[in-house]
């Protein structure tokens, strides 16, 4: 069972450990997406261990339909088939549901779509994503949830959260059951609800009174950074996390910029996962204490100085931002692994540095000298 222990609190900034059956996560945490069981950018799992990865991020939607949730059990499950012996949470497929299928039918039951990789049609409901799950074995499970446009009318997201709410009852009671097998990947996995409410506050407190009272192993937070802007994200985290259990770990889904994880942080949340680091690395936009570069830039083309001055990862300590920027021109492979390792090791060492800042009771002035260093911008 895990285990979750609140180390030090700053204001609302919370920092702990949650213990797992594939270890301790120290919080906050931000999780590198590897959505297929891979983070793309041609980035291995060894590097993952380099630069300072605490949890893996994949996803149930692209696993089950490539290379079929089925294999992956009995290739011993994501752990053993991807070579990662560190957490792992699997998101749903509940986003990527509503977000991926132009096709797609709601019902009580669970959601009919077409498969956006050859069409075939596909039901996932919140039994056969609790399946799904497990057949990976992952560390965390996520509820299956619909994750309504933050734009949707009240009386649509109403429904859609007493919707919700009756999924989020049918994973648990299946999950459960799963994790009684004796042929289950992972006995131990845990389960995780998703607080929805698009940005209406009083139903986003509703629920999550709601399934606060199911007990769960942690809560998330979905369904922003959809569309609604960084005030309208910061004001329902405001009203929501208070109602949250401060004894469970709060997860912020899909968010974001290194400034809204420090905002984040700065609300009571423990962890954070975004496709940023490694998408823009692919595209050669890079961060920096000092704001994003765009190494495409012509000013970069004689520039020897690494991405970031004093930064240890691995394209830092060796490689020139003039030598990333001609790979980067040339497409060559590795100049996208780099960009996306810098960029990785970026995000896994600013919460890292959040967490001791929280530790040591100076997180408020630690984020405020972020914040000012990222509207700076990069000199020269």
């Amino acid at each position: 069972m895990a285990q979750y222990r609140l180390i030090k609190t700053d204001g609302l900034a919370k920092s702990a450990e949650f213990t797992t059956v594939h270890g301790t996560v120290q919080t906050p945490v931000f999780m590198n997406v590897g959505t297929v069981g891979a983070i793309k950018g041609a980035v291995s799992t060894e590097d993952l261990e380099r630069i300072g990865t605490q949890i893996e991020l994949s996803n149930t939607y692209h696993l089950h339909v490539r290379p079929g949730d089925e294999v992956v059990k009995k290739m011993g499950g994501l752990h053993r088939f991807m070579s990662w012996d560190r957490p792992i949470l699997t998101d749903s497929g509940g986003f990527q549901v509503f977000s991926l299928a132009d096709l797609r039918k709601i019902k009580e039951e669970g959601v009919t779509f077409h498969s956006h990789i050859d069409g075939r049609l596909i039901f996932m409901g919140p039994e056969e994503s609790m399946t799904i799950q497990s057949n990976l074995g992952s560390t965390i499970a996520m509820a299956f949830d619909e994750c309504p446009p933050s734009t949707a009318e009240r009386s649509y997201v109403d429904q859609s959260v007493a919707r919700t709410s009756r999924w989020l009852v049918r994973c648990k009671n299946r999950m459960n059951e799963l994790n009684s097998r004796e042929d289950t990947v992972n006995p131990h996995q845990l389960l995780f609800g998703i607080n929805q409410g698009a940005i209406y506050p009083d139903i986003r407190i509703s629920h999550a009174k709601e399934i606060t009272e199911l007990d769960l192993d942690g809560y998330a937070i979905g369904g922003l950074a959809v569309g609604e802007t960084h005030e309208q994200m910061y004001d329902i985290l405001d009203h929501v996390v208070p109602y949250l259990p401060q004894d469970k770990p709060t997860y912020l889904m899909g968010v974001g910029t290194p400034a809204n994880i420090l905002e984040g942080i700065d609300r009571g949340v423990d962890f954070f996962d975004c496709v940023y680091p490694s998408r823009n690395g692919r595209h050669g936009h890079v961060y920096t204490k000092y704001g994003h570069l765009n190494l495409f830039n012509a000013k970069y083309e004689l520039d020897s100085r690494p991405i970031e001055e004093g930064c240890g990862c691995p394209a830092c300590t060796r490689y020139s931002r003039a030598y990333i920027r001609h790979l980067m021109k040339a497409k060559e492979m590795l100049g996208m692994r780099l960009c996306t390792l810098h960029n990785l090791y970026f995000y896994n060492n600013l919460v890292a540095d959040a967490r001791e800042a929280i530790r040591e009771g100076r997180y408020k002035a630690f984020k405020k000298m972020k914040l000012e260093g990222f509207a700076a911008g990069e000199q020269g």
